[in-house]
């Protein structure tokens, strides 16, 4: 896949206990996604601010202390949108079907298979985020359409709703190259009543 159709720099959460390993493949993102290593599971959940989550995290399932599955199901807590590949030299089996993983690579694993795999998965959660925008958007589009504006100026719950509304169209305009165009269409409909 050329350069220039990959998701513009996503946020990644590179974790693997082996250092050489978590800096090979953090080296093979560079210059299509800032990524931040982690080198156990308690590092790794600590690097997490769910107020500005990763994008993809990259999890090794095979670590001491903390093993990937353990930190995946922690993961899974958080209330935040955060898809995650597994990395991992652990061939899969039948209890991969009760992990709540969004994709599993068996190591080692190329450059350009890594890039794909993220890029892929940013789209996907640019679409599932473009869901939550646009059901959220509707409910703000009618709000204003209907009610004076010096109902909304004072009222906290509406200027939460414009606050996440920005955050979520700023997030999927940056994992999505052509959110604007879909996301300028949604805008052209017109709600108000008669």
């Amino acid at each position: 896949m050329p350069e220039d159709i990959y998701v513009s720099q996503p946020r990644v959460l590179m974790v693997d206990d082996e250092k050489e390993v978590a800096d090979a493949y953090a080296l093979r993102l560079e210059g299509v996604a800032d990524v931040t290593v982690a080198y156990d599971g308690a590092a790794a959940l600590s690097a997490i601010d769910p107020s500005e989550p990763p994008d993809v995290v990259l999890l090794d399932r095979h670590m001491p202390d903390r093993s990937g599955d353990d930190v995946l199901a922690e993961l899974r807590e958080y209330d935040m949108h955060t898809r995650v590949i597994m990395v991992t030299a652990i061939d899969p089996g039948l209890e991969l079907l009760d992990l709540p993983f969004d994709d599993y690579l068996c190591k080692p694993v190329e450059r350009e298979d890594i890039r794909a795999a993220v890029d892929q998965q940013c789209r996907v959660l640019a679409y599932r985020l473009l869901g939550e925008y646009f059901e959220l958007e509707s409910k703000r589009a009618v709000i204003a359409a209907e009610l004076p504006p010096d109902r909304l100026a004072d009222h906290e719950e509406f200027a939460a709703l414009d606050g996440r509304i920005a955050a979520l169209r700023d997030r999927v305009c940056r994992l999505l190259p052509d959110a604007e165009e879909i996301l300028e269409a949604f805008a052209g409909i017109d709600r108000k009543g008669y």
